[in-house]
């Protein structure tokens, strides 16, 4: 059974986005000769997940591998951290709390994006007179690695020496604090379709012309084990596609294996299974972005657009505890930073350099405002050897939506 992509609708989504330079074209037309490669050798089709994985990770190739800029107004979209440095100062605030009921620690930040969030930690935890033993950035891009660096050197220069960089996790175990900002809606999905009672897994093949997707019986291991919730509750759906993270489990494993003691905080755009997987999002959460243009076609501009789907924070609360978390928290962005200080943060600013206060009561709307950031966004709250309540769930604790 196959979906081809209407050549018209195709053509339509790729007229309303900015058209590629000869070398970013070159460097798109590069990553599809090794996709359709690995599709001929796998016989004609591979799951979308892969795809997805090539798409954004494939070695100097993919979206997040590559040299193009990906983050701020001169990349695809930007994030909490280059909306505002208040996001990474409350955040110090929690990391705080934790640090010192620890009597120390380290800090670990996954894909830490331009570096700005670790400059702009680091930066209030001196303010704060809490600096960790170390601060570790876990980042698969060379290229990023590199950005973080640079951008640590211009806003934090003095703190860069307590700065490591990894490629997998700590082989040692650690107390402290895990970060993930925007991680988890980057990690391939897989897509699938319940029709007529039936159970598809979707993948993509090559036509001559161009990539198509296509739905089949599921072949990927642990597809229809790892569905059993979310098709439970879509008993009486039909035609319903979305997606489903199969990658999230091993990753929390390995994270629990270097965590010793602590708190890890997961923060991304997502939503409870129940509100995920409603039978009125039948169309699934998949997105893709491209120059500051949201659309939903994932086989524009391999390599030159990200990808991503929304969380299903029950599923990734389920992994964690079965792996050995505790759950202390689930909220939306807007009570985490409100938890976190953030009103306070602002009444410490000086009205009187009216150019500054204005540019922070701009940066807490982006962020909180249920229109932007502020519902839309939310943060799981996950301990290990810690039984100490996290302060930034402490206005609105959501963990009965689970």
């Amino acid at each position: 059974m196959i979906e081809r992509i209407n050549p018209r609708a195709a053509e339509a989504v790729v007229a309303q986005l900015p058209e590629p330079d000869a070398d970013a074209r070159s460097h798109s037309l590069k990553l599809v000769s090794l996709i359709r490669d690995e599709i001929a050798r796998a016989g004609g089709r591979i799951p979308f997940d892969r795809y997805m994985e090539l798409a954004l990770y494939a070695p100097g190739l993919g979206y997040y591998t590559a040299g193009a800029r990906k983050f701020g107004d001169a990349g695809d979209f930007v994030t909490a951290p280059e909306i505002s440095p208040l996001f990474a100062r409350c955040l110090a605030h929690q990391c705080r709390e934790v640090l010192d009921g620890l009597c120390g620690g380290t800090i670990l930040e996954v894909g830490a994006g331009s570096g700005i969030l670790a400059a702009d930690l680091l930066l209030q935890l001196e303010r704060l007179d809490c600096l960790p033993e170390r601060y570790l950035i876990l980042d698969l891009s060379p290229e990023l690695r590199q950005r973080q660096r640079q951008t640590l050197g211009q806003r934090a220069p003095h703190l860069v020496d307590r700065v490591s960089w990894l490629e997998n996790f700590p082989e040692t175990a650690f107390s402290g604090v895990v970060i993930a900002n925007e991680l988890l809606d980057a990690m391939p999905v897989h897509r699938f379709r319940l029709s007529s009672g039936t159970l598809l897994e979707q993948f993509v093949s090559w036509n001559g012309e161009r990539f198509e997707l296509a739905w089949g019986e599921p072949a990927s291991p642990g597809f229809a084990q790892h569905l059993a919730a979310p098709l439970g509750q879509l008993e009486a759906a039909d035609d319903f596609e979305s997606e489903i993270n199969l990658r999230a489990d091993p990753w929390l494993a390995s994270l629990a294996g270097c965590l010793e003691r602590g708190a890890v905080l997961l923060i991304d755009y997502g939503h409870s299974r129940a509100e995920y997987y409603h039978p009125a999002r039948r169309q699934g959460t998949l997105m893709c972005h491209y120059r500051h243009r949201a659309h939903a076609d994932p086989l524009v501009y391999p390599g030159l657009q990200d990808i991503t789907a929304h969380v299903d924070f029950t599923a990734i609360a389920e992994a964690a505890v079965a792996t050995g978390f505790n759950v202390a928290g689930y909220t939306t962005q807007a009570f985490f930073l409100m938890g976190s200080g953030l009103d306070r943060l602002v009444a410490e600013s000086d009205p009187n350099d009216a150019a500054l206060h204005l540019g922070l009561v701009q940066g807490v709307k982006r962020l909180t405002l249920p229109t932007e950031m502020g519902e839309r966004f939310k943060v799981l709250g996950l301990t290990r050897g810690w039984d100490q309540p996290l302060s930034g769930f402490a206005m609105r604790d959501m963990r009965e939506r689970l």
